[in-house]
Protein backbone atom coordinates (compact mmCIF):
# COMPACT_ATOMS: atom_id res chain seq x y z
CA UNK A 1 0.00 0.00 0.00
CA UNK A 2 1.18 3.39 -0.48
CA UNK A 3 1.78 5.32 3.16
CA UNK A 4 1.36 8.65 2.13
CA UNK A 5 -1.84 11.20 1.82
CA UNK A 6 -3.67 12.27 -1.38
CA UNK A 7 -3.81 16.06 -1.56
CA UNK A 8 -7.45 15.84 -0.67
CA UNK A 9 -6.34 13.87 2.23
CA UNK A 10 -3.83 16.09 3.37
CA UNK A 11 -6.09 19.37 3.11
CA UNK A 12 -8.79 17.64 5.27
CA UNK A 13 -6.54 16.83 7.66
CA UNK A 14 -5.73 20.35 8.17
CA UNK A 15 -9.43 21.34 8.17
CA UNK A 16 -10.25 18.99 10.73
CA UNK A 17 -7.46 20.65 12.84
CA UNK A 18 -8.60 23.89 12.20
CA UNK A 19 -11.70 23.04 13.44
CA UNK A 20 -10.79 21.60 16.59
CA UNK A 21 -8.82 24.47 17.10
CA UNK A 22 -10.98 26.63 16.82
CA UNK A 23 -14.08 25.16 18.43
CA UNK A 24 -12.21 23.37 21.42
CA UNK A 25 -12.77 25.25 24.60
CA UNK A 26 -9.46 27.34 25.47
CA UNK A 27 -6.70 24.85 26.95
CA UNK A 28 -8.66 22.38 25.94
CA UNK A 29 -6.51 19.19 27.15
CA UNK A 30 -9.65 16.33 26.80
CA UNK A 31 -10.46 13.95 29.05
CA UNK A 32 -8.65 11.10 29.64
CA UNK A 33 -10.86 8.98 26.73
CA UNK A 34 -13.63 9.91 25.13
CA UNK A 35 -15.90 7.38 27.70
CA UNK A 36 -15.60 9.89 30.36
CA UNK A 37 -18.09 12.63 28.50
CA UNK A 38 -21.33 10.65 29.86
CA UNK A 39 -19.88 10.73 33.36
CA UNK A 40 -19.84 14.45 34.00
CA UNK A 41 -23.04 16.50 33.07
CA UNK A 42 -20.94 19.68 32.06
CA UNK A 43 -18.11 17.41 29.62
CA UNK A 44 -21.53 16.20 28.38
CA UNK A 45 -23.13 19.53 27.63
CA UNK A 46 -19.39 20.21 25.59
CA UNK A 47 -20.14 16.76 23.66
CA UNK A 48 -23.87 17.83 22.59
CA UNK A 49 -22.82 21.43 21.54
CA UNK A 50 -19.57 19.68 19.74
CA UNK A 51 -22.04 16.86 18.49
CA UNK A 52 -24.14 19.45 16.79
CA UNK A 53 -21.26 21.67 15.26
CA UNK A 54 -19.90 18.46 13.51
CA UNK A 55 -22.94 17.52 12.29
CA UNK A 56 -23.48 21.11 10.33
CA UNK A 57 -20.30 19.92 8.91
CA UNK A 58 -21.76 16.59 8.14
CA UNK A 59 -18.78 15.24 9.50
CA UNK A 60 -20.91 12.63 11.96
CA UNK A 61 -21.79 10.44 8.83
CA UNK A 62 -18.49 12.28 6.87
CA UNK A 63 -18.06 8.69 4.49
CA UNK A 64 -22.04 7.50 4.66
CA UNK A 65 -23.04 7.38 1.05
CA UNK A 66 -25.38 10.75 0.01
CA UNK A 67 -28.74 9.03 -0.37
CA UNK A 68 -28.56 8.40 3.35
CA UNK A 69 -27.47 11.87 4.66
CA UNK A 70 -23.18 11.18 4.16
CA UNK A 71 -21.05 13.08 2.19
CA UNK A 72 -19.61 10.02 0.56
CA UNK A 73 -16.22 10.79 1.86
CA UNK A 74 -13.36 8.01 1.34
CA UNK A 75 -12.70 5.16 3.82
CA UNK A 76 -8.89 7.46 4.34
CA UNK A 77 -10.41 10.24 4.89
CA UNK A 78 -12.67 9.05 7.51
CA UNK A 79 -9.95 7.63 9.78
CA UNK A 80 -8.42 10.98 8.99
CA UNK A 81 -11.15 12.42 10.90
CA UNK A 82 -10.77 9.88 13.42
CA UNK A 83 -7.64 9.70 14.07
CA UNK A 84 -7.97 13.70 14.48
CA UNK A 85 -10.69 13.67 17.15
CA UNK A 86 -8.82 11.03 18.81
CA UNK A 87 -5.60 12.63 19.08
CA UNK A 88 -7.04 16.01 20.52
CA UNK A 89 -9.48 14.00 22.82
CA UNK A 90 -12.19 15.64 21.56
CA UNK A 91 -16.01 14.92 22.25
CA UNK A 92 -18.96 14.65 20.03
CA UNK A 93 -19.23 11.66 18.18
CA UNK A 94 -21.40 8.92 19.08
CA UNK A 95 -20.09 6.17 18.06
CA UNK A 96 -22.59 3.53 18.77
CA UNK A 97 -24.55 5.30 16.38
CA UNK A 98 -22.38 6.76 13.81
CA UNK A 99 -19.42 3.45 12.98
CA UNK A 100 -21.83 0.55 13.72
CA UNK A 101 -25.96 0.99 14.21
CA UNK A 102 -25.91 3.48 11.15
CA UNK A 103 -23.87 1.10 8.43
CA UNK A 104 -25.41 -2.03 9.93
CA UNK A 105 -28.73 0.10 9.37
CA UNK A 106 -27.99 0.59 5.60
CA UNK A 107 -27.09 -2.95 5.25
CA UNK A 108 -29.99 -4.83 6.71
CA UNK A 109 -32.57 -2.27 7.76
CA UNK A 110 -35.98 -1.53 6.28
CA UNK A 111 -36.90 1.13 4.09
CA UNK A 112 -38.59 2.04 7.03
CA UNK A 113 -35.83 1.88 9.70
CA UNK A 114 -33.54 3.88 7.75
CA UNK A 115 -35.99 6.96 6.96
CA UNK A 116 -36.55 6.75 10.68
CA UNK A 117 -33.24 6.49 12.14
CA UNK A 118 -30.43 7.05 9.86
CA UNK A 119 -30.88 10.97 9.25
CA UNK A 120 -31.42 11.62 13.33
CA UNK A 121 -27.99 9.85 13.57
CA UNK A 122 -26.72 12.20 11.23
CA UNK A 123 -28.18 15.22 12.69
CA UNK A 124 -26.79 14.38 16.30
CA UNK A 125 -30.16 14.70 17.35
CA UNK A 126 -29.82 10.69 19.36
CA UNK A 127 -27.43 8.73 21.58
CA UNK A 128 -27.51 5.35 20.98
CA UNK A 129 -26.37 2.40 23.18
CA UNK A 130 -25.12 -1.16 22.45
CA UNK A 131 -27.12 -4.64 24.47
CA UNK A 132 -24.95 -7.01 23.49
CA UNK A 133 -22.59 -8.21 26.55
CA UNK A 134 -24.71 -9.91 29.21
CA UNK A 135 -23.77 -11.35 32.45
CA UNK A 136 -22.72 -14.65 31.21
CA UNK A 137 -22.22 -14.03 27.78
CA UNK A 138 -19.22 -11.20 26.55
CA UNK A 139 -16.65 -12.49 24.41
CA UNK A 140 -18.35 -15.44 24.26
CA UNK A 141 -21.60 -13.41 22.68
CA UNK A 142 -23.44 -15.91 20.79
CA UNK A 143 -24.36 -17.94 24.04
CA UNK A 144 -26.42 -14.84 25.09
CA UNK A 145 -29.58 -15.76 26.87
CA UNK A 146 -31.85 -12.38 26.75
CA UNK A 147 -35.19 -13.83 25.30
CA UNK A 148 -37.55 -11.91 22.66
CA UNK A 149 -41.08 -14.07 22.21
CA UNK A 150 -43.28 -12.95 20.08
CA UNK A 151 -46.42 -11.24 21.34
CA UNK A 152 -49.13 -9.71 18.79
CA UNK A 153 -47.13 -8.06 16.10
CA UNK A 154 -44.28 -7.37 17.85
CA UNK A 155 -41.80 -8.94 20.73
CA UNK A 156 -41.64 -9.56 24.04
CA UNK A 157 -38.19 -8.97 25.55
CA UNK A 158 -37.33 -10.23 28.82
CA UNK A 159 -33.09 -10.49 30.63
CA UNK A 160 -30.33 -8.59 31.26
CA UNK A 161 -27.28 -6.17 29.22
CA UNK A 162 -24.04 -5.52 31.02
CA UNK A 163 -21.18 -2.88 31.03
CA UNK A 164 -23.69 -0.80 28.51
CA UNK A 165 -21.88 2.53 27.98
CA UNK A 166 -23.81 5.58 28.20
CA UNK A 167 -27.02 3.92 28.76
CA UNK A 168 -27.91 6.62 31.05
CA UNK A 169 -27.84 9.50 28.18
CA UNK A 170 -29.02 6.97 25.21
CA UNK A 171 -32.49 7.51 23.70
CA UNK A 172 -32.33 3.80 21.63
CA UNK A 173 -30.53 0.31 22.13
CA UNK A 174 -29.17 -1.98 19.44
CA UNK A 175 -29.80 -5.20 21.25
CA UNK A 176 -29.36 -8.89 20.73
CA UNK A 177 -32.07 -11.43 22.15
CA UNK A 178 -32.70 -14.92 21.31
CA UNK A 179 -35.66 -15.60 19.23
CA UNK A 180 -35.04 -19.63 18.81
CA UNK A 181 -33.51 -21.23 22.18
CA UNK A 182 -34.03 -24.31 20.22
CA UNK A 183 -31.66 -23.36 17.85
CA UNK A 184 -27.58 -23.75 17.54
CA UNK A 185 -26.35 -20.61 19.40
CA UNK A 186 -25.30 -19.01 16.66
CA UNK A 187 -28.67 -18.97 14.99
CA UNK A 188 -32.05 -17.90 16.73
CA UNK A 189 -30.43 -14.64 17.62
CA UNK A 190 -32.52 -11.36 16.29
CA UNK A 191 -31.35 -8.08 16.61
CA UNK A 192 -33.61 -5.35 17.81
CA UNK A 193 -34.18 -1.64 17.79
CA UNK A 194 -35.24 -0.22 21.51
CA UNK A 195 -36.84 2.84 22.72
CA UNK A 196 -35.12 3.21 26.34
CA UNK A 197 -38.29 5.08 27.55
CA UNK A 198 -39.96 1.92 26.70
CA UNK A 199 -41.96 0.26 29.57
CA UNK A 200 -40.17 -1.97 31.38
CA UNK A 201 -35.89 -0.93 30.89
CA UNK A 202 -34.78 -0.21 33.63
CA UNK A 203 -30.96 1.47 34.08
CA UNK A 204 -28.29 0.87 37.01
CA UNK A 205 -25.08 2.74 36.96
CA UNK A 206 -22.00 0.77 37.30
CA UNK A 207 -19.27 3.05 38.64
CA UNK A 208 -15.89 1.81 37.34
CA UNK A 209 -11.99 1.76 39.15
CA UNK A 210 -12.34 5.05 38.09
CA UNK A 211 -15.28 6.43 39.94
CA UNK A 212 -16.98 7.12 36.98
CA UNK A 213 -20.49 6.30 35.59
CA UNK A 214 -19.72 5.52 32.03
CA UNK A 215 -21.07 1.77 32.26
CA UNK A 216 -24.47 0.49 33.42
CA UNK A 217 -26.71 -2.83 33.89
CA UNK A 218 -29.63 -2.91 31.65
CA UNK A 219 -32.83 -4.99 32.63
CA UNK A 220 -35.66 -5.81 30.10
CA UNK A 221 -38.57 -6.53 32.25
CA UNK A 222 -41.02 -8.07 29.57
CA UNK A 223 -40.21 -4.76 27.36
CA UNK A 224 -42.18 -4.77 23.87
CA UNK A 225 -41.13 -3.88 20.86
CA UNK A 226 -43.02 -3.47 17.39
CA UNK A 227 -41.56 -5.89 14.74
CA UNK A 228 -40.56 -3.30 12.70
CA UNK A 229 -38.09 -2.45 15.33
CA UNK A 230 -36.60 -5.90 14.35
CA UNK A 231 -33.19 -5.76 12.01
CA UNK A 232 -32.65 -7.73 9.59
CA UNK A 233 -34.61 -11.26 9.48
CA UNK A 234 -36.07 -13.13 12.72
CA UNK A 235 -32.98 -15.57 14.02
CA UNK A 236 -30.67 -14.22 11.85
CA UNK A 237 -29.24 -11.67 13.68
CA UNK A 238 -25.91 -12.73 14.01
CA UNK A 239 -25.26 -11.51 10.75
CA UNK A 240 -26.19 -8.25 11.60
CA UNK A 241 -24.34 -8.11 14.84
CA UNK A 242 -20.92 -8.88 13.24
CA UNK A 243 -21.49 -6.15 10.64
CA UNK A 244 -21.81 -4.10 13.31
CA UNK A 245 -18.55 -4.93 15.40
CA UNK A 246 -16.29 -5.36 11.82
CA UNK A 247 -16.94 -1.38 12.25
CA UNK A 248 -16.47 -1.25 15.40
CA UNK A 249 -12.47 -2.52 15.13
CA UNK A 250 -10.31 -0.39 13.15
CA UNK A 251 -7.79 0.83 15.57
CA UNK A 252 -7.30 4.49 14.35
CA UNK A 253 -8.29 5.52 18.12
CA UNK A 254 -6.12 3.32 19.55
CA UNK A 255 -2.97 4.90 18.00
CA UNK A 256 -3.90 8.18 17.57
CA UNK A 257 -4.59 8.41 21.44
CA UNK A 258 -1.03 6.56 22.16
CA UNK A 259 1.36 9.33 20.39
CA UNK A 260 -0.84 12.31 21.89
CA UNK A 261 -0.28 10.48 25.20
CA UNK A 262 3.11 9.71 24.36
CA UNK A 263 4.20 13.10 23.36
CA UNK A 264 3.34 14.37 26.47
CA UNK A 265 4.90 11.72 28.61
CA UNK A 266 7.97 12.96 26.24
CA UNK A 267 7.66 16.98 26.53
CA UNK A 268 7.00 16.45 30.80
CA UNK A 269 10.41 14.09 30.72
CA UNK A 270 12.79 17.17 28.95
CA UNK A 271 12.76 18.53 32.67
CA UNK A 272 13.94 14.88 33.55
CA UNK A 273 16.41 13.99 31.17
CA UNK A 274 19.77 14.44 33.86
CA UNK A 275 17.75 11.72 35.62
CA UNK A 276 16.27 9.39 33.15
CA UNK A 277 18.09 6.00 32.22
CA UNK A 278 18.95 4.83 29.11
CA UNK A 279 16.58 2.03 30.48
CA UNK A 280 13.73 4.44 30.25
CA UNK A 281 14.93 6.32 27.13
CA UNK A 282 15.04 3.01 25.17
CA UNK A 283 11.51 2.55 26.70
CA UNK A 284 10.08 5.24 24.86
CA UNK A 285 11.55 4.90 21.55
CA UNK A 286 10.02 1.87 21.52
CA UNK A 287 6.67 2.82 22.15
CA UNK A 288 7.16 5.73 19.91
CA UNK A 289 7.78 3.01 16.97
CA UNK A 290 4.88 0.86 18.32
CA UNK A 291 2.51 3.93 18.01
CA UNK A 292 3.70 4.12 14.40
CA UNK A 293 3.10 0.45 13.61
CA UNK A 294 -0.46 0.81 15.12
CA UNK A 295 -1.26 3.82 12.90
CA UNK A 296 0.04 1.70 9.73
CA UNK A 297 -2.21 -1.25 10.81
CA UNK A 298 -4.88 0.78 11.34
CA UNK A 299 -4.50 2.60 7.76
CA UNK A 300 -4.27 -0.59 6.74
CA UNK A 301 -7.52 -1.27 7.11
CA UNK A 302 -9.02 1.79 5.83
CA UNK A 303 -6.92 1.32 2.60
CA UNK A 304 -8.38 -1.88 2.40
CA UNK A 305 -11.91 -0.91 2.68
CA UNK A 306 -11.35 2.14 -0.23
CA UNK A 307 -10.56 -0.86 -2.49
CA UNK A 308 -13.68 -2.55 -1.62
CA UNK A 309 -12.29 -5.28 0.41
CA UNK A 310 -13.10 -6.51 3.56
CA UNK A 311 -11.02 -6.07 6.29
CA UNK A 312 -11.49 -9.25 8.55
CA UNK A 313 -8.32 -10.66 10.50
CA UNK A 314 -6.68 -7.04 9.53
CA UNK A 315 -9.06 -5.19 11.37
CA UNK A 316 -8.53 -7.56 14.56
CA UNK A 317 -4.63 -7.18 13.85
CA UNK A 318 -4.93 -3.53 14.66
CA UNK A 319 -7.55 -3.57 17.77
CA UNK A 320 -5.29 -6.45 19.54
CA UNK A 321 -2.22 -4.37 18.58
CA UNK A 322 -3.52 -0.76 19.38
CA UNK A 323 -5.35 -1.40 22.82
CA UNK A 324 -1.76 -3.87 24.15
CA UNK A 325 0.38 -0.45 22.92
CA UNK A 326 -1.90 1.63 25.17
CA UNK A 327 -0.75 -1.14 28.18
CA UNK A 328 2.54 -0.84 27.54
CA UNK A 329 2.26 2.99 27.22
CA UNK A 330 1.20 3.22 30.44
CA UNK A 331 3.50 0.97 32.40
CA UNK A 332 6.25 2.97 30.71
CA UNK A 333 4.81 6.10 31.52
CA UNK A 334 4.19 5.07 35.37
CA UNK A 335 7.81 3.57 35.59
CA UNK A 336 9.19 7.41 34.44
CA UNK A 337 7.03 9.43 36.64
CA UNK A 338 7.13 6.94 39.82
CA UNK A 339 4.96 7.00 42.54
CA UNK A 340 3.82 10.56 41.70
CA UNK A 341 2.23 9.18 38.73
CA UNK A 342 -0.83 7.92 40.76
CA UNK A 343 -1.80 11.31 42.39
CA UNK A 344 -4.44 12.37 40.94
CA UNK A 345 -6.05 16.01 41.80
CA UNK A 346 -3.01 16.82 43.58
CA UNK A 347 -0.36 19.98 42.42
CA UNK A 348 2.47 17.50 42.74
CA UNK A 349 0.80 15.29 40.60
CA UNK A 350 2.51 15.45 36.87
CA UNK A 351 0.52 16.32 34.01
CA UNK A 352 -2.13 17.72 35.54
CA UNK A 353 -3.00 14.06 37.36
CA UNK A 354 -4.23 12.19 34.50
CA UNK A 355 -1.80 10.02 34.05
CA UNK A 356 -2.88 7.91 36.59
CA UNK A 357 -6.29 7.97 34.77
CA UNK A 358 -5.42 6.78 31.89
CA UNK A 359 -3.17 4.01 33.51
CA UNK A 360 -6.15 2.28 34.78
CA UNK A 361 -8.41 2.84 31.71
CA UNK A 362 -5.77 1.16 29.64
CA UNK A 363 -6.87 -2.17 31.98
CA UNK A 364 -9.49 -2.33 30.25
CA UNK A 365 -8.45 -1.69 26.60
CA UNK A 366 -7.94 -5.07 25.53
CA UNK A 367 -11.65 -6.10 26.39
CA UNK A 368 -14.16 -3.64 24.62
CA UNK A 369 -14.66 -4.43 21.16
CA UNK A 370 -13.53 -8.20 21.51
CA UNK A 371 -11.18 -9.35 23.32
CA UNK A 372 -7.69 -10.07 22.23
CA UNK A 373 -8.13 -13.55 22.94
CA UNK A 374 -11.04 -13.30 20.75
CA UNK A 375 -8.72 -10.65 17.78
CA UNK A 376 -5.87 -13.35 18.58
CA UNK A 377 -8.38 -16.27 17.81
CA UNK A 378 -9.36 -14.58 14.47
CA UNK A 379 -6.06 -13.61 13.12
CA UNK A 380 -5.30 -17.42 13.36
CA UNK A 381 -8.06 -19.02 12.08
CA UNK A 382 -8.77 -16.20 9.01
CA UNK A 383 -5.18 -14.87 8.63
CA UNK A 384 -3.14 -17.86 8.89
CA UNK A 385 -5.56 -20.57 8.24
CA UNK A 386 -5.16 -22.42 11.51
CA UNK A 387 -7.68 -24.81 12.57
CA UNK A 388 -10.58 -24.11 15.03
Amino acid sequence: MDFGLSPQEESFREAVRAFLRAELPAGWQGPVDTASDAADDDLWAISLEMRRKLAARGWLSLAWPRQYGGLGASHLQQIVFDEGMAYHRAPGLDIIGGRMVGPALMEYGTEEQKRAHLGAICRGEVTWCQGFTEPDAGSDLASLQTRAEPQGDGFVITGQKVYTGRAHRAQWCALLARTNPQAPKHKGISYFLVDMSSPGVVVRPLVDMMGRHFFNQLTFDGVWVPRSCLVGEQDQGWYAAVATLNFERTGIDYSASARRTLEDIAAYTQTLRPRLSEVRRRQLADRAVETQVSRWLAYRVGWLQAKGLIPSYEASMSKAFGSELLQRLAATAMGILGPYAVLAGSRWAPLGGWLSQFSLRSISATIPGGTTEVQRNIIATRGLGLPR
